[in-house]
């Protein structure tokens, strides 16, 4: 059994390689900007669904082999003060972010695509996680931002990086935060008629 991450994050990869995963990784080349936000977990969940269907739709134009398939896509938004956020496109608007978010609480969301190719089916879904920001201060945010990782990552902060010195609390799913919910892609294994043993079983999870 063979699993294909539909992303190019280097943390949604450590995650699944830290819990024994050995995907391979097929960037899908969806074009973001062209699914206009709207209710944020429909949202997310639409465009982890385009990123899986878009790398799912290459794989089966290859040779089938005896590899069962799944590809995973996935997407990451922060809902704060009632809007999306994605990546900042600027520094300038990274640190205007994090002055309106310091010292409260935000909703990280990843939807979740997971499709069997052989088969055509998916499951779907949406992992929902509270941050609460630090009240970090200024010099603080500068700082921050001014390494260049708030520019790379959905919400402008990570907690599995520098971000993590100016997270207070985390409220559900640590690794949805990171990018990819292990909880919720262990549930959607179970709509396509899998479960964890069966991946290690099968091959999904490499041996330790």
């Amino acid at each position: 059994m063979r699993l294909v991450l539909a992303s190019a994050s280097p943390a949604r990869l450590a995650v699944l390689r830290a819990a024994g995963l050995d995907p391979t990784v097929i960037v899908s080349g969806v074009d973001e900007s062209a699914v206009e936000p709207g209710d944020v977990r429909t949202y997310c969940v639409t465009l982890a669904r385009l990123k899986a269907e878009a790398v799912a739709e290459r794989l089966r134009t290859e040779p089938a082999g005896d590899d069962r398939t799944l590809v995973l896509g996935c997407d990451s938004v922060l809902e704060f003060e009632g809007a999306i956020h994605g990546k900042p496109a600027t520094a300038e608007e990274a640190v205007a972010r994090w002055r309106r978010m310091r010292g409260r609480i935000g909703t990280l969301h990843t939807g979740h695509c997971l499709i069997d190719v052989a088969a055509g089916t998916q499951a779907t879904d949406v992992a929902s996680t509270q941050v609460t920001f630090a009240d970090v201060t200024d010099d603080e945010i500068d700082a921050y931002v001014a390494t260049g990782e708030p520019l790379h990552v959905a919400g402008a902060f990570t907690i599995d990086g520098l971000g993590g010195w100016f997270v207070d609390r985390i409220d559900g799913d640590h690794t949805n935060v990171i990018g990819v919910s292990l909880p919720l892609v262990r549930r959607l294994l179970g709509r396509l008629g899998l479960d964890v043993p069966t991946a290690w079983a099968t091959g999904l999870v490499r041996s330790a």
